[in-house]
């Protein structure tokens, strides 16, 4: 077998077999109107992320809560119909901030925090929380793999420090790239390195 016929044997087991893992720092999504009242324009992408229409944009902001701050905080877009600042439980420590342990979008109830950009600030009401871990999968990896939108699994990490993270919700759409999205925290956990990879048990 020629070495290029045996690297797609192995990247075809390795996809039938792993998820590749990602950590997902401190971030924060806004609307397009706070987009103009923070930046005074719409969000500009810098680079794509993994998700497909997803980008890091060029423009930042400091998050302000009680008790601290957090400068120069990613903004992800494109522009959302409400503000989301996803953070880890260690960060909400340094800010004063409490977040609950939610699905993204689910922010009703949420403690809010302050956002201030080079042309102005919000106050959010609510809004922040630590993203709950989670694996966007495609429909058909989600058909190869025998799991659902919404399903909650454990995932054995193969990483520096391997442990096995119970409570990982699975989001399907045809809008997705096949990913798990961990915060920092759990992260450095792990041990997580860039390419590492994870297996999903049922």
């Amino acid at each position: 077998m020629e070495q290029k016929d045996m690297e797609s044997l192995v990247q075809a087991v390795q996809k039938a077999l792993f998820v590749e893992l990602e950590a997902s720092g401190r971030h924060v999504h806004v609307t397009a109107e706070q987009a103009q009242r923070l930046f005074g324009h719409g969000l500009t992408p810098k680079r794509p992320l993994s998700q497909p229409g997803q980008f890091l944009a060029n423009e930042r902001v400091t998050v302000i809560g009680p008790k601290g701050k957090f400068e120069n905080v990613a903004v992800l877009g494109p522009e959302r119909k409400e503000a989301q600042v996803e953070i880890s439980l260690t960060d909400g420590r340094s800010l004063g901030i409490t977040p609950p342990v939610r699905p993204s979008g689910d922010v009703a109830g949420s403690p809010g925090a302050v956002l201030q950009g080079c042309r102005g600030r919000v106050e959010l009401q609510q809004g922040v929380i630590a993203a709950q871990r989670h694996i966007h999968v495609t429909p058909e990896d989600a058909g190869r793999m025998g799991v659902k939108d919404k399903q909650i699994v454990k995932l054995q990490v193969f990483t520096q420090r391997p442990l096995i993270f119970d409570e990982v919700q699975i989001r399907v759409s045809p809008d997705f790239e096949t990913f798990v999205h961990l915060d920092y925290d759990e992260a450095n956990a792990c041990g997580f390195c860039p390419g590492d990879l994870g297996r999903i048990l049922r």
